[in-house]
């Protein structure tokens, strides 16, 4: 049985990797959130909680130098758009709190760190699908600039420090869970909750725009091999993907199926620093750690669908 830490385990995928690391592997988890944007309701029992800012040097200390057998950085402002809204506060929530972490791994003696990156570090890229490789890092919001520093000090604390450290770059996570009232992040959550609330979808660009979707409990297990992957560098990135391209208007088609009711939509505006298109390769995690996706967009959106019209958080 090991011993973990999950920082963002009141939010979305926080939340699910923390009970699937207690519920299905038996292990012991202490978890950090600010309650910012997820609910407490979501944080699994049979762990230990503490409620505070990853940042905060106050709330590190309360981890009593325990040593764990990793750490799943999960926390931080986690939106391109409302990250235009506070750069420092994105700085501290994202960058900040890495290198604090970083930093609690090394004097505890913890090996193995993974990291929640994102694929708004590459911008947008032509051609796809983006490989890690062919993928040339171009932020257009302060939140995927600190994906890239967080990064990068991983690299460092892997180079001088000899800790593994992993970087995730999830593409869009979707699934049961996701917070349905914050309408600033998660493309597919936005769409569902408007559906539900106005029987219209509103899409801040154009209707050609694509993303590759992937589902929570794909997110989750690719953390879950990460840790532990035995991989001969000790410093790794990898696309957390399913190669598949869907657009803006291909998404609302597919979530009409799903829908006890007629659903509208409109495609006007734009959000600042948005990506017009991305999808990612996920060959180099499955050569390296034998990771791939497994829930179809259809079927994962039709479970979401039916979840979001109970209500539940």
């Amino acid at each position: 049985m090991a011993n973990y830490l999950v920082t963002g385990a009141a939010g979305f995928i926080g939340s699910h990797l923390a009970k699937t690391l207690i519920e299905q592997g038996g292990h012991t988890c202490t978890t950090i959130d600010n309650l910012s944007t997820g609910f407490e309701v979501n944080i699994p029992k049979g762990g230990t909680f503490i409620k505070g800012d990853t940042f905060d040097k106050n709330v590190i200390a309360k981890l009593d130098g325990q040593k764990f057998d990793a750490i799943f950085h999960m926390a931080g402002q986690s939106g391109g758009m409302t990250s235009f809204d506070n750069p420092v506060y994105d700085l501290d929530s994202n960058v900040a709190s890495t290198l604090l972490l970083l930093n609690y791994a090394k004097e505890t003696g913890c090996k193995t760190f993974i990291y929640a990156s994102s694929m708004s570090v590459y911008g947008d890229q032509n051609p796809c699908p983006v490989t890690e490789a062919s993928g040339k890092l171009q932020p257009k919001t302060f939140y995927a600039v600190g994906k890239i520093a967080s990064e990068n000090y991983m690299k460092m604390y892997s180079d001088q420090f000899g800790i593994k450290c992993t970087a995730l770059r999830f593409n869009n996570t979707y699934g049961r869970g996701q917070n349905m009232e914050n309408l600033r992040q998660g493309m597919v959550s936005i769409f569902i909750a408007m559906a539900i609330r106005d029987r219209h979808i509103h899409v801040l660009g154009d209707k050609n725009r694509f993303r590759d979707f992937v589902h929570v409990s794909d997110t989750v297990s690719a953390c879950i091999l990460a840790e532990k992957g035995n991989e001969d560098d000790l410093f790794n990135v990898y696309n957390v993907a399913t190669n598949r391209k869907t657009t803006c208007e291909e998404l609302i088609d597919c979530m009409r199926v799903y829908f006890p009711f007629k659903i509208t939509a409109e495609y006007k505006g734009s959000t600042p620093g948005d990506q017009f298109g991305i999808f990612c390769d996920y060959s180099k995690i499955n050569n390296a750690i034998g990771w791939e996706p497994k829930v179809k967009l259809e079927d994962g959106l039709k479970d979401m669908i039916e979840w979001a019209l109970t209500g539940k958080k």
